[in-house]
């Protein structure tokens, strides 16, 4: 990775007059398939008796598994009953419910024929109670046909937004859905499912994929059949072994976000691997559905999300069986969505070590709903937020935005914006056309860019004290999260327009199980108790020696609730909004800076 024009630049955009720093670039990008299905096509004449797809079936939780030979004829039968609907860009394809092996062949067989397919959260019908979001979606989509794995469980939330010119269809329907078997036995006429196929280009929308909407209404964005072929070639040139071997994959992340639906169900089609759906979450309940899985399937490449890491690291330190199937032919760790602890990195570093007589590579990376994977690397380096460097085709400028700088980026896997939002899809761009996403990010060595970049907070994150000192809200919570695990789950950071800073805890209570021998698993009891809170003070008396005022947090208060999904507080995802947060317990930050603190505040020990 190298500057395009030299070192340094001083060249100026004419929309904010911003300076720019650099322009990295990843290279060139090898050829890419036109659309997505054409890879499934591919593999089902190459390694047609391959698994494509397999998740937990009955009481038995038994594999039903589909082979790629098995996954072409479904996903042209279901193309043929998706276009007899007469769906299409203006009425596309909605999926309501998780991952699962209906939920794949039906999005395979809309992106076959040029028909959008649209995942949306199922957490917007099973965990709000307004259904404000999923109203929202339903009127600026205006789905021609919603699925759903189960109608029962959904009909609350499909009685609110549904219009009555809505298919619905069901794996199992209760009352007004069709069954989804009765579309599985539709078969192509004519050429209808062919002539469809053709005209699908690689500027075609194949989905659309929701942002998380933590500061709004989410956004749709547009996913182009380029940007889903040519991340997954960009994603190869980086892993060569995932065109060596075929990968085999247990994953859980929801296919509605880039991650799961993009990185990992994309990998699958487009390198003939096996996904193995993990009906697991990293939950201290969902984990344990994880470790059965891996217990069974040993990956090849594994991804998760940091909260994921932590949660099964514990299990792999004290399960011999799952270590062992864990590591057995693993060759290489991938997390996203938010920043790895330094403890959870050491941590999986020294259980490959002990099983396998080295730590298994990890690859390192930040991607968007806009931009797909964008940034990575396998460098072994333990830089808290490493995300490497641009992927191949990828261009990148780092432009000023106060003391730091802003990445914006160009691309085949880039956006070309949002649906039906044109002004939204402007205010996205620069005058250049590179997207600007909001993240902080620094060279590692300015000297030397082609090692990478570092990622160095969300820019709307960060704050003032009253000092007029900036505030790095994610450098900041990182570091301290580090410094208070393993009983600290995260921490969202308070003190905007104050003298000092302080954190409202949300506590891991499988750390305070670890580190502090506490069985009891109940936030409210744990976030009284004096063990946790002595801990705490200990270790913010430790936090607070030699750091500056815009680095240093004065006091802890610890949440005794968990946050709330449908206040916006917290993504499905597990994510913290720190901002939303801060505006809900406005009473809990009265407590945090008050003269006589209650006894809920913690202070240095």
């Amino acid at each position: 990775m190298l500057p395009e024009n030299g070192k340094t630049s001083n060249d100026k955009t004419p929309q904010d007059n911003a300076t720019v720093a650099y322009r990295l670039s990843g290279g060139a990008v090898a050829d890419y398939s036109r659309c997505i299905t054409e890879r499934l096509l591919y593999w089902s004449e190459v390694r047609p008796h391959g698994v494509f797809l397999a998740q937990r079936e009955g009481e038995e939780r038994r594999w039903k598994t589909v082979t790629f030979a098995e996954a072409a004829p479904l996903v042209m039968n279901l193309a043929q009953a998706l276009l007899d609907h007469d769906l299409s860009a203006d009425r596309p394809l909605m999926v309501l419910s998780g991952n699962g092996i209906h939920h794949a062949l039906l999005a395979c067989a809309a992106m076959h024929v040029g028909i959008p397919y649209v995942p949306v959260s199922p957490s917007y019908a099973l965990l709000a109670s307004d259904y404000a979001k999923l109203r929202y979606v339903c009127d600026l989509v205006t789905p021609g046909m919603i699925f759903v794995d189960d109608e029962a469980r959904f009909s609350s939330a499909l009685a609110a937004v549904c219009g009555e010119d809505v298919v619905l269809v069901s794996s199992n329907a209760a009352k007004q859905a069709r069954s989804f078997s009765e579309l599985l036995e539709v078969r192509p006429r004519g050429d209808a499912v062919e002539r469809a196929r053709a005209d699908v280009s690689p500027d075609s929308v194949a989905k659309l994929l929701f942002t998380s909407g933590s500061t709004g209404m989410p956004k749709a964005v547009i996913n182009t059949q380029r940007m889903l072929c040519s991340n997954q070639a960009m994603l190869t040139q980086e892993l060569p072994f995932l065109t060596q071997q075929a990968p085999v994959l247990v994953d859980w992340l929801p296919w509605h976000h880039t991650f799961g639906g993009n990185t990992i169900l994309g990998m699958a089609i487009y390198n003939g691997g096996s996904l193995y759906i993990d009906d697991g979450s990293p939950t201290p309940q969902g984990v344990q559905r994880t470790v059965d899985n891996l217990r069974e399937i040993s990956p090849t490449f594994y991804c998760n999300v940091p909260k994921g890491f932590e949660a099964l690291v514990d299990h792999l330190r004290e399960d011999v069986t799952l270590r062992s199937a864990f590591f057995q032919r693993l060759y290489m760790l991938h997390f996203g969505g938010a920043v790895l602890p330094a403890h959870v990195r050491q941590a999986l570093d020294e259980l490959g070590r002990a099983e396998t007589g080295q730590p298994v590579p990890m690859l390192t990376g930040l991607g968007s709903t806009e931009a797909c994977l964008a940034f990575c690397t396998t460098d072994d380096s333990v830089i808290s937020g490493l995300v490497g460097r641009p992927v191949p085709g990828m261009q990148v400028k780092l432009v000023q935005a106060g003391k730091k700088w802003e990445a914006r980026l160009k691309g085949l896997n880039v956006t070309p914006g949002y649906w039906r939002a044109p002004e939204k899809t402007a205010d996205a761009f620069d005058e250049e056309g590179y997207y600007c996403t909001g993240d902080a990010m620094r060279l590692i060595d300015p000297e030397r860019p082609e090692q990478g970049l570092v990622f160095d907070g969300r820019l709307s994150e960060n704050f003032k004290l009253i000092t007029g000192t900036w505030v790095n809200v994610g450098v900041l919570r990182l570091s301290a999260i580090e410094e208070l695990a393993p009983i600290v789950q995260d921490i969202v950071i308070v003190g905007e327009g104050r003298s000092y800073l302080t954190g409202l805890v949300v506590l891991n209570p499988a750390g305070c199980a670890q580190q502090l021998s506490k069985a009891d698993q109940n936030l409210e009891t744990l976030a009284n108790s004096v063990s946790v809170h002595a801990f705490l003070a200990d270790r913010l008396a430790a936090h607070r020696q030699g750091k500056s005022s815009s680095m240093c947090l004065e006091r802890l208060l610890v949440l005794d609730f968990p946050l709330s999904f449908d206040k916006g507080e917290v993504t499905d995802k597990g994510s913290v909004n720190q901002r939303q947060v801060r505006e809900s317990y406005l009473d809990l930050i009265d407590d945090l800076y008050a003269s006589s603190p209650s006894s809920r505040v913690i202070l240095p020990a």
